[in-house]
């Protein structure tokens, strides 16, 4: 038997789109077993703007792999006890949000693999690992390998610095966010807006000449569709709270249009 091996990340490694969705308010196991089944990739867990507590965050995570799902957390700020239990807990990837700072960043970054590479300390047991035997140079070269690190670009400041920020060496993807964008360009919610769409592609654009995975999170299926045809690879849409909402009010508006007997 194998160690588990993040599925995402390599996925996107091999040139794949990967779908996702933000999740952020159900607290149940299920909800990730029911994106799975599905077809969903994975989701990040939004301990930024959801709220989640740590054993939330630890009963999600532990029960996303057995259903190949990829657990991902987007941790509420740059701190290093944020990042290193969510992880601990399960998390195979960190999603940095509202990045404006390039030492910061790094400093982040390394908190995300174990040394050499970075700065994690170390906490795995065997049952990280589903027990496999392995030594401890063997679970850390193989979390190091699998763990995703996924930058967000939220702000026209980190816009107008990602060649900085996406030089730091480590990340894997970006997820830009479009919503805060909109808010720091002038245009908030104006999603299709040129000067957000002009944004995004360059940023797209500054990933590939990197080689790091463009993504980014959407609201709708349409937005989806618009930047997975634009290259958007690590592809977010909807959410938890929003797919329930449409699919209920699908239900409900179709019964209004059937006349009784």
């Amino acid at each position: 038997m194998n160690m588990r091996v993040n599925l995402v990340k390599k996925a996107l490694a091999e040139g794949k789109v990967q779908y996702g969705t933000n999740f952020g308010q159900f607290r149940s196991q299920d909800v990730l077993k029911i994106f799975a089944q599905a077809g969903f990739h994975w989701a990040f867990i939004d301990c930024e703007h959801g709220g989640f507590g740590i054993e939330t965050i630890q009963d999600l995570c532990r029960i996303a792999p057995s259903v190949n799902f990829t657990p991902i957390v987007r941790v509420a700020d740059l701190q290093y006890s944020l990042v290193a239990r969510a992880l601990d807990c399960g998390s195979q990837g960190i999603i940095f949000p509202r990045v404006e700072d390039v030492s910061l960043l790094e400093k982040a970054v390394g908190w995300c693999r174990f040394p050499p590479a970075g700065t994690r300390g170390f906490g795995l047991s065997a049952f990280h690992i589903d027990h496999v035997p392995a030594t401890m140079p063997q679970m850390i070269e193989h979390v190091n390998a699998n763990t995703l690190v996924v930058l967000q670009i939220e702000t026209k400041r980190a816009f107008e610095m990602r060649d900085e920020l996406l030089s730091v060496p480590g990340i894997d993807a970006v997820m830009v966010g479009p919503a805060d964008l909109s808010i720091s360009f002038g245009v908030p919610g104006e999603f299709q807006h040129p000067k957000i769409v002009e944004a995004m592609e360059a940023i797209r654009d500054t990933c590939n000449a990197k080689g790091i995975v463009p993504g980014t999170q959407t609201r709708t299926l349409q937005l989806a569709k618009f930047w997975k045809e634009r290259g958007m690879r690590f592809l977010g849409c909807s959410s938890d709270t929003g797919m329930l909402f449409e699919k209920a009010k699908e239900l409900v508006t179709a019964l209004d249009t059937v006349n009784p007997l």
